[in-house]
């Protein structure tokens, strides 16, 4: 589908090998782009940086979304997973959530053999350190970009998709240490670089737990939390996974860990002044919760293996950037592990980010043409984030250089919709993380049916594979006959479709009745589709209605000349913020932090005099 008009060494230069890099690399490649990926190191390629697991509340959302797209991350967690589990199976089914622990080496492995085998895909290694650009006419646009070697890659468009790379800066107590992830350095030249072409930096903190020694830990006294029995893959395209799956476990910290930890707080860089910059409030580290969770007797924490064959395990909800010393104290005073072997210590590490009230809905940044930025330099958190962000990046740099209009998916589409306009509309001030509680239409945006969703217009826009696609319609086909079957069934002398909607009925049921007569039987995945769509028909009808809403303000566009300084009903703060953000839509511009239903009215009132006084020019 892609025909450059000018020849250059490459169409995309992503500049980054962790999720979002990696995913805009792949999308890139996939819509016939000459792509290169350049990472600090080629074995780092998919490298899992914290805690090596999938999914969750929200991101496992997005994760069957980018699947859906035809996405890389689906497909590798299915292949490499250790442990799989569908969460909030008791809430109702837009909570629903997948999440794998996936085997980290295997998983990074798995990613890089598939970026190998991609065709128009290039592997680079090197450090990049500047950023070219050239302005003909109107803003600069992306040229290239140097090594640390001196080497110049000559491309079209770049992604930037850095991590937590850019001037990173370890702690572990009062050590600190450059670098972006234990025993990897940091990128420094290319925050100069951004900040040459024009684009403002800050500054965001995360951090990692401690890693035990499996052999190390007091299994007796731990709680195990087994996997789901059958598990249940993240890909359309995985019918089912048949590997063993690991045992995870749980325990709890105790007043002896928090007193260790109130001791020392004078200790922690989060507390002493020497970490500066804002953590994310949704995944605090152990101390900052001792600190506002002071009333809590105990946190729970899970331990859960790096791997099948691995010795590492992971020691989820203890992340920290106290000393060695007081570490080993805290660790060593939670029950089943007196006598844990600490194999990596737990660090924080801050990062340079771009603030994003400087790029557009498509990802490209506003102050350069053909810069797009994915991923953790975006304010967000976790690899689920990043990689929705990667996908859509990659393939919107390949759609602006053949002239498309960029693919931007909306809050009624997908999570992936949701999250970049909250981006770009709300740009936090702290790393943002994905929750259902964030989707006005959840219901609409279930796990469940994100290939319904999204696979057409991954499809149209050239991501979705033939072998992918028809699947998806005969899944779509599928879906119909069950339609057809359940409306032509009576069951207890009535419509069997008023009866899904009882409490009391269940998947397996409306298999046992359909399959009762004798017809053929249908897949799993169909059923579930059905019964989904009857159980919830007025909450989904209720919530079409607020979607075609929604559309309507989504419709109404905003000039791109407006001077919002000229406008005298505005208050001043919501004349500089439209300024900032220069919203697309009204709706977007009511999503805006700060803007108020009467900043709405009057920019409303201001667009529709102007479309009146054009008309009656014409």
């Amino acid at each position: 589908m892609y025909n450059p008009s000018v020849e250059t060494a490459f169409d995309v230069i992503v500049i980054g090998g962790g999720h979002a890099g990696a995913e805009a690399a792949w999308a890139a490649a996939r819509l016939g782009a000459r792509t290169a990926l350049v990472t600090m190191s080629l074995d780092a390629i998919g490298r899992m940086s914290c805690n090596p697991a999938v999914g969750g509340l929200g991101k496992g959302h997005m994760v069957r979304e980018i699947d859906a797209l035809g996405g890389l991350m689906g497909l590798v967690t299915d292949a490499t997973g250790i442990q799989f589990r569908m969460l909030n199976t008791t809430k109702g089914p837009a909570v629903w959530a997948p999440r794998a622990q996936a085997d980290r080496a295997v998983y990074a492995a798995e990613v890089r053999r598939r970026l190998h085998e991609a065709p128009n895909l290039d592997l680079r290694e090197g450090l990049v350190e500047q950023i070219h650009t050239f302005r003909d006419a109107g803003r600069p646009h992306v040229t290239g970009l140097t090594l640390g070697d001196g080497t110049f890659l000559k491309g079209q468009a770049v992604v930037v998709a850095t991590g937590t790379f850019l001037r990173g800066l370890m702690h572990t107590g009062e050590a600190l240490t450059p670098g972006g992830r234990i025993g990897e350095p940091a990128a420094s030249g290319l925050s100069a670089s951004l900040q040459a072409i024009g684009l403002e930096l800050g500054r965001l903190k995360t951090g990692t737990p401690p890693r035990v020694h499996r052999d190390s830990l007091d299994y007796d006294v731990l709680t195990p939390q087994p996997g789901d029995d059958p598990p249940v893959p993240f890909s359309f395209m995985t019918d089912r996974i048949d590997r063993p799956q690991v045992q995870c476990w749980i325990t709890w910290t105790n007043e002896r860990t928090h007193e260790f930890i109130r001791n020392n707080l004078h200790r922690a860089p989060l507390y002493s002044g020497q970490i500066k910059s804002t953590g994310p409030r949704y995944c605090p580290s152990i101390e900052d919760k001792i600190v506002r969770f002071a009333d809590k007797a105990r946190h729970q924490l899970f331990l859960e293996p790096e791997g099948r064959d691995s010795d590492r395990i992971y020691c989820n909800g203890i992340s920290t950037s106290l000393p060695r010393d007081v570490q080993d104290a805290v660790v060593h005073s939670i029950r089943g592990m007196e006598r844990a072997t600490i194999l990596q210590y737990g660090y924080a590490v801050e990062y340079d980010f771009v603030p994003t009230h400087q790029i557009t809905l498509s990802l490209e940044t506003k102050a350069v043409r053909g810069l797009f930025l994915a991923g953790q330099i975006n304010g967000t958190s976790g690899y689920e984030e990043a990689a929705g962000q990667g996908l859509i990046a990659g393939t919107n740099a390949v759609r602006g250089l053949a002239g498309q209009e960029p693919l931007v998916l909306g809050r009624d589409e997908a999570y992936i919709g949701v999250m970049i306009d909250d981006l770009v509309t709300r740009p936090p001030a702290e790393p943002y993380r994905m929750f259902t509680s964030r989707a006005e239409y959840r219901l609409h945006l279930r796990s469940d049916n994100a290939d319904q969703r999204l696979t057409p217009i991954g499809r149209r826009v050239g991501l979705v594979c033939d072998d992918r696609w028809r699947r998806w319609d005969a899944k779509r086909e599928g879906i119909e006959r069950v339609r057809r079957a359940v409306a032509e069934t009576s069951w207890n002398h009535g419509p069997l479709r008023d009866w899904l909607k009882r409490p009391d009925a269940t998947i397996g049921e409306l298999d046992r009745i359909l399959s009762a007569g004798g017809g053929p039987a249908f897949p799993a995945d169909t059923l579930e589709a059905v019964f989904l769509e009857a159980r919830y028909e007025g909450y989904l009808a209720r919530q079409q209605r607020q979607i075609e809403r929604f559309r309507q303000l989504e419709g109404v566009a905003i000039p791109s000349d407006v001077d919002y300084s000229a406008l005298s009903g505005l208050r001043r703060e919501a004349r500089e913020t439209f300024a900032r953000i220069n919203p697309n839509t009204l709706g977007q511009a009511g999503r805006i932090s700060g803007i108020t239903p009467a900043d709405t009215m009057t920019l409303w009132i201001h667009i529709s005099s102007r479309r009146r006084s054009k008309a009656d020019v014409r």
